[in-house]
Formats: structure tokens, C-alpha cells, sequence
């Protein structure tokens, strides 16, 4: 075959940090793994809006959320503009599109470039989820998980085994409210995990922005988000950090449990492609829309330009191209996902997408003229978590961070301005971002040059807001 299927697994909110590959000290993902250990990890994989729509826009569109017109979670896709699925579909590709959609339902924002599509509504439920389809709502009895996974299987079964497929496996695991399978639900029962050393973070050294936001393990978790109705109360009589720990444990080990039924169902996509023998003609990539906090400096949740936020895992395996075990730190965004997929399809790239195929970065290959920074902005001011506003710049030794504090008008923000700040952080010396260095003086050319390449940045995006 010369044009390789490919499959694209992407669950929502599973941090890097909680994938084997890449290190975890809280879980293990066996299956994951076999992607990562007969193909690459990308280590430096980052997303350009930590937020799960424009996230998914970014990837189909290949574009920064001010030009495919989604900036927050209130913002629908326009299905009649161009998207990789159409593009791929076009040049002969058979393409489907199951799970989690996200990017809107009804009028011109259900999903389009798709031979078959079947889909949660919204942020769908994990048992006995209701499915949308083109001929309308379906609910399905089982775990979301495995129901997403068993579509799959299903149209990848059916498919026309003589044209190259495109398929989006896109599960809602690990997604708050974090609930678990019945296979998994006693995980973890009898041990601790180890908190992050920054979970009791006092937010000093750095932005209102921290200090204000509301996403706290011990502090902003719902009565709901820690299970007390279906799995128990805190015992009585705890100190202060025993109940933070025991809100901690309560929220990680469910947040795991979801993603052990992840790595599982990768596992039988897996089997599948070894059983019908085209694992070698088949790129499958595993990666989620974005990062997640996972009680580091005491949160959950994403949406800051933080690493654990940003941050995407992304792990690839192709063994006619991508050489097993190996590894990259080149920059690569999520703005680059459709370009590599048009590039391995043989697909011309539009000149009006925004990213750059990561084919040479997968070949083992880094071009002497490839990024060195890459630009960032949140748009969705305040809203859910109290997260302002901000744009910036990370280069491979730092980060700059402008919180400009205003909704400027933007769908589903709080129109409720706060004071601009910034922060720098020294990634080299400070990878945890525990204190900003904006206003040390020793940093004084380095602000000054990082300003300047944001800028640069910015504008080459077409960012004029």
C-alpha cells in the first residue's frame, strides 16, 4: 500500500504525565506503550488553546482558533469550511469519525468530510451513553469507552479493505466527572498514590491569575466530583491535609481508573489491526486534546498556558517510515496534526493552513529552520474555573505568559476585566513554574527579546485582536 491508513485515538484531558511512556509515577499504560516502543514519542507535543472545542478545531483545521472561528467552548465548527476529513476524503480516503465530537450539533456544525459518523451529543455520558448518528439519537447500554471502541472495530470491519482509511476514534475518557467501568472500579483500593510535591502550591512568586483561579483539588471538587453519594464520605476526624489527600486519592484514582479502560481499548484496536494483518501499513497515533492538571499546584482542570496544561501527549507508530523506539524533542502543535496527515496521504497542503507537517520530525529528521517557539492563547475569559484571559510564548528553555484579562466580546466569557499582568518562568532552572522571574532584573534582556518574538509570533498567526 502507498498511502498508509490512519487511525487517530484521542481521549479528552489525559495529561502526558499519566502515560508510562513518558515517565508516570502514578499509573502504568501497557498498550500505550506498544505504540510508543515500536514508534515515536514526542516529547515536546503542545497544544495552541488548552480547551476541548477549539482544541478539536485546531486539529481538523489545521488553524489557530482566531481563523477557524473557534475560540471557546461556545463557539460551534462551521461544517461547510474546509477540514482534513473532507480533504482526505476527496483524494479517495474512506473516513469516519466516532466518539467524541464537541464541536456543536444541528445546522451546519455536525460532523462533515465523514463517510460515516456516529457521535456523543455534547460531552455525552460514560454508561449508557445516547449516540447521534445522521439518522438521529440512539442510546447504548455499556461502558462509553468500549461502545466508542466497539464502533470502530465495527466500521473498520466493514470498511472497502482496497482504499486507505481515515478514522478519528475520539474517546470522552478521562473527562470530569471521571467515572469509572465496573472492570476497574477497584483499582488502586488498597494503596496511595503519590501527590504531585507542588500540590500544597500557596500560588506566591507568581499572577493573581493562580492565586484566583477556582480549580483546587481541596478546595473547588464538587460534592459530585468526589463521588460522596455512590462511593462514601471522608471518614471523620481528619486533619486538614488528611482530607486534602483523601479529596486527592478519591479524584486521582477514579481520573485513573478511566484511563486504565483507555488503555485497554487501544489495546483491542491494536489486536485488530496485528489480526488483519495491516499494523505495517497502518500510522495509528494515540494523543488527547490537551493536558490536564493532575493535582499539581493543587488542580484540575487545564486552560492555563502552564507545562501540565499545555502540554499533549503524542506517541506514533508507522514501521514503514517512523523507526520503533525512538524519540523527539522538536516542537511540534496541534496545528500540525492535518498537514502531517495530508503529507503522508499525498494530499496538497492548503496555504492557508498554519502548521507544518511533522514527517521529517517522525523520519528522525529535525530541519535546521524548524520552530523554536511556539505561540499560545486562551480565549475563554473566566469562565467555570475563573482562568483569565491570556496569550504567550514558549521557547524550549522559557515561557511568557501575558494574562490581558478581557473577554473582548468572545462566546460564553465573563465580561468582567482584570488587571494585565505577566510572568516569566525559567524552565531550565524552574520546570515546575513555581515562580515567575518577569520582574527580576537579571532577566531584563530576556523579557525584552521573548516580547519581541511573542509579538512576531502573534502577527504571523494573524492575530490582530
Amino acid at each position: 500500500m502507498s498511502r498508509p491508513n490512519i487511525l487517530f485515538i484521542m481521549s479528552d484531558d489525559h495529561a502526558s504525565h499519566a502515560i508510562s511512556s513518558y515517565g508516570s509515577r502514578i499509573n502504568q499504560t501497557p498498550n500505550l506503550d506498544r505504540i510508543a516502543d515500536g514508534g515515536m514519542i514526542l516529547q515536546n507535543c503542545f497544544c495552541v488553546n488548552s480547551i476541548c472545542t477549539p482544541s478539536r478545531a485546531n486539529i481538523l483545521t489545521g488553524k489557530h482558533s482566531h481563523l477557524n472561528g473557534v475560540k471557546t467552548l461556545s463557539d460551534p465548527l462551521d461544517g461547510r469550511k474546509p477540514n482534513v476529513a473532507k480533504m482526505l476524503r476527496a483524494d479517495g480516503y474512506q473516513t469516519a469519525m466516532v466518539g467524541k465530537w464537541h464541536l456543536g450539533h444541528g445546522g451546519d456544525a455536525d460532523p462533515t468530510g465523514f463517510d460515516y459518523w456516529n457521535v456523543l451529543p455534547g460531552q455525552g455520558l460514560y454508561h449508557d451513553p445516547v449516540m447521534l448518528t445522521p439518522e438521529g439519537r440512539t442510546t447504548h447500554e455499556g461502558y462509553a469507552t468500549d461502545i466508542i471502541t466497539d464502533f470502530s472495530l465495527e466500521w473498520l470491519q466493514n470498511r472497502d479493505k482496497e482504499r486507505p482509511f481515515f478514522l478519528m476514534c475520539h474517546h470522552k475518557a478521562p473527562h470530569r466527572p471521571w467515572d469509572s467501568d465496573e472492570k476497574h472500579a477497584h483499582m488502586f483500593e488498597d494503596e496511595d498514590v503519590p501527590m504531585p510535591d507542588n500540590f500544597f502550591d500557596d500560588y506566591a512568586n507568581r499572577s493573581n491569575a493562580a492565586k484566583e483561579a477556582k480549580m483546587r483539588v481541596f478546595g473547588h471538587m464538587t460534592e459530585s466530583d468526589l463521588k460522596i453519594d455512590t462511593l462514601g464520605p471522608p471518614p471523620d476526624g481528619l486533619s486538614e491535609k488528611e482530607l486534602a489527600n483523601w479529596q486527592y486519592q478519591r479524584y486521582i484514582k477514579e481520573y485513573l481508573r478511566c484511563v486504565a479502560s483507555i488503555d485497554d481499548n487501544v489495546g483491542r484496536m491494536l489486536d485488530y489491526l496485528d489480526a488483519e494483518g495491516i499494523a505495517d501499513d497502518t500510522m495509528i497515533i494515540y494523543t488527547s486534546d490537551q493536558g490536564f492538571f493532575l493535582g499539581d499546584h493543587g488542580w484540575y482542570d487545564k486552560r492555563f498556558m502552564y507545562e501540565e496544561s499545555l502540554r499533549m501527549p503524542f506517541l506514533v507508530r508507522y514501521p514503514r517510515e517512523i523507526q520503533a523506539g525512538s524519540s523527539s524533542d522538536a516542537m511540534a502543535l496541534n496545528i500540525d496534526f492535518a498537514e502531517t496527515w495530508l503529507d503522508y496521504a499525498g494530499v496538497s497542503i492548503p496555504d492557508d493552513m498554519q502548521g507544518t507537517s511533522l514527517r521529517p520530525i517522525l523520519n528522525g529528521e529535525t530541519p535546521d529552520d524548524w520552530r523554536t517557539s511556539m505561540y499560545y492563547r486562551y480565549w475563554m475569559h473566566l469562565t467555570h474555573h475563573y482562568v483569565p484571559a491570556h496569550y504567550g510564548i514558549r521557547t524550549h528553555r522559557y515561557k511568557l505568559i501575558y494574562y490581558y484579562g478581557e473577554a473582548l466580546g468572545t462566546t460564553g466569557s465573563i465580561d468582567e476585566p482584570k488587571a494585565p499582568e505577566w510572568e516569566l518562568f525559567d524552565l531550565e532552572k524552574d520546570p515546575n513554574e513555581m515562580c515567575s522571574v518577569y520582574d527580576d532584573p537579571t532577566y531584563a534582556d530576556i523579557v525584552t527579546e521573548l516580547t519581541a518574538e511573542l509579538y512576531r509570533l502573534k502577527a504571523e498567526a494573524g492575530d490582530e485582536e
